[in-house]
């Protein structure tokens, strides 16, 4: 599972990582995010239909499926992950695996102690490298019955190596960058890119325990993450 993440970087510095354009050129991109939390709007990347090339733009995380009725029929559902597991089987997956597929830029992410009594300490991982990670994501659009357009997104979450595990049996796909290209093609609904969702190796992630404030939405600022710095260079780090 994934239900909280860290988004750092201005909208050009997103840009330019992925090598996306903005679309539009004016998008209102939000600032930076250390609690990102479902139901609110961030950045995605995904593939042009027009162009071929990359596009950053903006959707609710919490996927709506296009044969949605009424957003109404989507309440008390988890729409926020897909589980790999079942992402060519169940119809809210189908569709979106073999011509919406996307990248969910990152940061870090979060992630409880399933295991633990409450209060559960939560922790965030990253890349031991500090670069950004590059979620596999869905995404969908769905049209309201006055026509108007919501685009939306899953994470797609797989089996916990094993770093992860010792907190949690599920993680979020991260995928290599020399793995975008074939992500993203929308061309490719054939032979579809299954061999991507594996947990990424644990020697390239960093651990580390996070401030517990994290577990409020309305808190949101890096002092979310001082605890994770003071774990670490203190070296009392709870495993």
């Amino acid at each position: 599972m994934c239900g909280r993440y860290v988004r750092r970087g201005d909208k050009q510095k997103i840009a330019e990582y992925f090598h996306a354009n903005p679309q539009p050129a004016e998008l209102p991109m939000p600032g930076e995010d250390y609690n990102v939390a479902p139901t609110t709007f961030q950045p995605i990347i995904r593939q042009s239909r027009e162009s071929g090339d990359r596009e950053l733009v903006l959707a609710r995380w919490g996927l709506v499926p296009f044969f949605t009725k009424s957003l109404d029929d989507v309440k008390g559902l988890s729409t926020i992950n897909a589980r790999a597991e079942s992402i060519t089987k169940a119809p809210t997956w189908r569709e979106p695996m073999k011509k919406r597929r996307c990248i969910i830029p990152a940061s870090a992410f979060y992630e409880w102690e399933k295991a633990a009594k409450p209060p559960k300490q939560p922790y965030i991982f990253e890349l031991a490298n500090g670069k950004p990670l590059g979620f596999a994501g869905l995404w969908d659009a769905w049209k309201d019955k006055d026509g108007h357009w919501l685009q939306s997104f899953a994470i797609v979450t797989t089996e916990a190596n094993e770093l992860m595990a010792k907190i949690h049996p599920r993680m979020p796909v991260i995928l290599h960058p020399r793995d975008y290209d074939r992500w993203l093609d929308r061309e490719e609904t054939e032979r579809l890119p299954l061999d991507l969702l594996r947990p990424l190796e644990s020697e390239e992630m960093e651990m580390f325990a996070a401030n517990p404030k994290v577990g409020n939405v309305r808190n949101n600022g890096p002092e979310l993450l001082r605890a994770a710095a003071l774990a670490a260079e203190d070296g009392t780090l709870p495993l």
